[in-house]
Formats: C-alpha cells, structure tokens, sequence
C-alpha cells in the first residue's frame, strides 16, 4: 500500500494538473462512466465536529474510493485547519487498499478546480471583473484558479467580516490585479464572473444584484439547507452542476427546488457541456449558474494523480498492509 502524506501534497499537485483531473472526471460522469455513491454526513455530538464520507467509482481510470473526513471548529485554536480529510483508494480489481492520500490541500485544488471549469466553459470570454463572495481559507484558491481562465482586470470582493478581505487583496496583489472592497449590490452588477464561497445558510446575493451576462459559481459548503444566492437568481438562470442529485439535495439548487421556480430536468451536469453535449452559454445577456457540490469523484481523481506523481518522484511512502 502506497502513503502519500499531507506533507508532500503541494510539490506533487499544481494547478494545471488538477483542473485536467477534474474536467475529466465530470466528462466521464456525464457518460455516466462514473458515478458518486451517496453522501453521509453527521454531526457526531462531540467537538462540534460534522464528520462523514464522499465516495465513488470511475470505470475509466478505475479510480474507486472514498474521502472520509469534516469540519472540527476547534481546531484552528489547536494550530490546525478546521477542515480535514484523508482519501483512500482501492483496486477495482481486487479491492485490496492502494492507498491513503492527506486530502487537505487536494481539498483545496479540488475545488478551486472545479469552479475554474465553470468559468472556462460558461463565462464570457470578454470577462474582465472577478467579484469574490467570502474571505475565507479557500477563497485565495478559487481567485488563483479562476484567474487563469479569463484576463481579469480587477477582482472585488465582499464578506461578512471585511477585516477578512485583506487575504483577497493579498492574493489580488500576487496576481498583478487591483482589488476594491465593494458592497453586495455593487459586486453583483458590475462582477462578470462571481464565486461564492461561503458557509452560508440564507441568501447573500439576490436576484436584483446580478446583472445579464454574469456567469456564478457557488461553491460554498454544501450540506441540507445551504444558500449563498437567493433563489429567484436560480429561476433566472441556466444552472449547472457537477451531479444533479447533490445539486437538488444538499447544494444551491435545493431552495429552488422547493420553491418550484426550477426543476430537476432544468439542471445539466457540466460534464455535458465539456463533452459537447450541450451548447452551455448560447448568447451574452445569459446569466449561467454552477453549482459545485463538490463530489467524491473529484478527490479519487486528484488523489489518483498525485499517487502516481509520487510513485514518479520517489516520494511515495510504501508498506506492507
């Protein structure tokens, strides 16, 4: 069995490589090649931990296993990230164990991953504002993702705690862009490309703030009763998603749903779009909407590539098991 420790995480996985990862696993769950087995999630009552499971199985890559793992809030007092998570791989072949991966950081990638896959196939390719919904952890991975996608000129940014924003303006800074702290509405009606990365559980953009042509990604923590956008913005939109079933259960679209203002047959898996299946955007005043879930399928990826990088590289940790 192969251990590719948390450590060794960032000098084996770039950017590049999970973007590629992850645009190829939707493809092949779009062909329905590959499929997520449901969620659990729990609070388990001690630590005010919520811990559970993603899982899956890829019949291209053979990819075939789970990332176990949750949200502790305790742990940033202790020195470590609030988020924490491992994967497991198997072989298809045999279902013996062939490896264990820190999916902390892959977490990360993995994410800002798939909302860069929205914006390559959905945004307007004129886009040149970025507004950016959140200030925290993994805010500074969707910036950096998205801003390979389209040749943004300046990135605003709203939070709930603006002395949080100084993590957007630094990484803004990095990123050669200037960086403005700028009201909700004002982000939503003049942003091209908007990425919610919330915790949120009640709508912090709403339909009046989003202009035509405007192309979102809400990628927020997905769990029964999360909202970043207010639902109406749904029904005005043409919504996208990484899995359907996610989308209408524990992701944006839930709200939506239950309002009736979209249905289940409304919302294409982006997969499609990537395969050419569907046209994706179809003129400039269409607003599109990708909600990313965040599926098991995309950890057993990039954790599939990084345990061949490191096999590659020597880094690999190998035991009897």
């Amino acid at each position: 069995m192969i251990i590719v420790p948390e450590c060794e995480i960032a000098g084996l996985m770039s950017r590049e490589a999970a973007f590629d990862a992850v645009e190829k696993v939707f493809a092949a769950m779009a062909c329905q090649k590959a499929y997520n087995f449901p969620v659990i999630r729990e609070a388990i009552g001690h630590a005010d931990a919520l811990y559970g499971f993603k899982s899956g199985f890829d019949r291209d890559s053979l990819a075939l296993g789970l990332k176990s793992g949750g949200y502790w809030p305790g742990n940033a007092a202790q020195g470590l990230t609030n988020h924490q998570s491992s994967v497991f791989l198997f072989d298809a072949d045999t279902g013996q164990c062939r490896a264990v991966v820190g999916g902390n950081l892959l977490t990360a990638l993995r994410t800002a991953a798939a909302s860069s896959v929205s914006i390559r196939h959905l945004a307007r390719q004129d886009a040149k504002v970025l507004g950016m919904i959140g200030a925290g952890h993994q805010s500074v991975f969707q910036m950096r993702a998205a801003v390979e996608q389209r040749a943004f000129e300046k990135v605003f940014g709203w939070n709930y705690h603006p002395e949080m924003l100084s993590r957007l303006e630094d990484c803004a800074s990095e990123l050669g862009l200037p960086f403005e702290s700028v009201p909700l509405d004002q982000l939503g009606q003049e942003a091209d490309v908007i990425i919610s990365i919330t915790s949120s559980q009640s709508a912090i953009l709403l339909d009046e703030h989003v202009t035509p042509g405007t192309h979102m990604a809400c990628m927020g923590t997905d769990t029964k009763g999360k909202q970043e956008v207010e639902a109406q913005l749904l029904g005005r939109a043409t919504v996208f998603t990484d899995e359907v079933a996610q989308s209408i259960s524990i992701g944006e679209s839930q709200h939506a749903i239950s309002e009736g203002l979209i249905t289940k047959a409304g919302i294409t898996e982006i997969g499609a779009v990537i395969n050419g299946d569907h046209p994706g955007r179809t003129s400039e005043d269409e607003i599109t909407l990708f909600d990313g879930t965040g599926v098991g399928l995309q950890d057993l990826a990039v954790a599939s590539s990084v345990v061949d990088l490191a096999v590659q590289k020597g880094v690999a940790i190998e035991v009897d098991f």
